[in-house]
């Protein structure tokens, strides 16, 4: 059993050194001991991307990981995996839940029409990414949730920071989307093959 002890890390901190110990030692049995659940979510999924079955465990203020594989050898993450298709693979990454300076309503307005329009860009639109004040726009109470929650069961993959949403004490109210970190939006936007930031 591999012990990682990832407290006090602040996401991705935790996600990159379970991953670097996965790629060095190539283990069986993980232990990942986090403080907060923007990092318990996000080292769980990368965990279970990397063919671990786990388990949670809460103690206290720490969320321990368990992860078990049988055949420990570690894949690309999930969210980086998919260039397959022809079609071209656009982000929009959306770091605030407004467009434009000068009238706050006004950008709020455009927030709301841009993304409602977005399903005019079709197959193209691979990520929508939410970051910063951004993340506003996934919580219960948002004008656009049901647009998302839409554009997710159609099978687009939204990813939204769970360090913003720690940050903006909105975790618990985030009702689209995957939690994610740092590492995952870097590597989408590598993955791109184009971003389109807002």
């Amino acid at each position: 059993m591999k012990e990682i002890d990832a407290r006090g890390l602040a996401c991705p901190a935790p996600v990159l050194q379970t991953k670097a110990t996965l790629q060095e030692d190539n283990p069986n049995r993980v232990r990942v001991v986090v403080d907060n659940a923007a990092s318990q979510q996000n080292v769980q999924r990368f965990l279970e991307s990397q063919g671990f079955q786990t388990q949670l465990e809460q103690h206290g203020a720490d969320y321990v990981i368990m992860g078990t594989c049988e055949a420990a050898s570690v894949a690309q993450p999930e969210p980086y995996a998919e260039r397959q298709t022809a079609a071209k693979k656009i982000m929009v990454l959306c770091a605030t839940d407004r467009i434009g300076f000068g009238d706050d309503e006004l950008g709020l307005k455009l927030m709301v029409n841009f993304l409602r329009t977005l399903k005019e860009m079709g197959d193209e639109l691979w990520r929508l990414v939410f970051v910063n004040n951004g993340v506003k726009l996934t919580i219960d109470g948002s004008e656009v949730i049901a647009d998302l929650q839409n554009y997710e069961k159609a099978g687009l993959k939204i990813l939204v920071c769970g360090t913003c949403l720690d940050h903006f004490r909105l975790l618990e109210r985030k009702q689209v989307g995957e939690t994610t970190n740092m590492l995952d939006i870097v590597t989408a936007m590598q993955l791109a093959d184009k971003v389109v930031s807002i």
